[in-house]
């Protein structure tokens, strides 16, 4: 239901996300407002950090890091 009314609406807004699709999978995750500002600077520098490692690397990592599982099958396919 939250994709199927989200998609709806983001193409009310402008022309320009009237191709929008979600992905077939998904991740969740929540942030402590302990660490918000943490956090924000930490999306912030991703374009920089993703100079040295991929965006896969670095989820895997963080994945690991917090012993979440997951298959790769379906978390970096197409």
């Amino acid at each position: 239901m939250f994709k199927s009314n989200s998609s709806k609406w983001i193409k009310t807004l402008d022309g320009y996300y009237e191709p929008f699709m979600w992905q077939e999978g998904y991740g969740a995750f929540s942030v402590s407002a302990s660490v918000l500002d943490k956090t924000t600077k930490y999306i912030k520098n991703q374009k920089a950090r993703h100079r040295d490692r991929t965006f896969v690397d670095e989820y895997k990592q963080f994945m690991d890091a917090y012993h979440v599982e997951y298959d790769e099958r379906y978390a970096f396919g197409d």
